[in-house]
């Protein structure tokens, strides 16, 4: 799951150095590695998760353990509807956060998450 996040990562790379790549697509990639790094998460918690792209449930999962997710990665929630809404033209423009900001936050939410994961196998 950390690998197909890195992947998601990667583009998120690409844009910022100059690739053009769309908000929606940007934002749908964004969206894909925050997912994949939160079901990592849980993964290794032992905690089973829905299939479904919902950044907010897969957040209330973790709240639900005895390691919740930082405040810092609250807003990544926001991210939803580039998985579902913005993948059509009929949704209209979608607003994404600054790029460089939400990949600098990405970045930390996948620092936290290997932290975590790491931690736990020494266990």
């Amino acid at each position: 799951m950390l690998n197909k996040a890195a992947e998601d990562e990667d583009v998120l790379d690409a844009a910022l150095a100059g690739a053009k790549i769309s908000d929606e697509i940007f934002g749908f990639h964004a969206q894909q590695a925050v997912e994949k790094l939160l079901k990592a998460r849980l993964v290794s918690l032992g905690v089973d998760y829905p299939r479904a792209h919902n950044l907010l449930t897969l957040m209330e999962l973790l709240a639900a353990t005895n390691d919740p997710l930082p405040d810092e990665f609250a807003e990544l929630f926001h991210l939803t509807p580039f998985a579902t809404t913005f993948r059509s033209e009929e949704a209209g423009e979608p607003v994404l956060p600054d790029r460089s900001a939400l990949r600098v936050k990405i970045r930390r939410l996948r620092e936290f998450v290997q932290q975590r994961i790491a931690a736990d196998r020494k266990k």
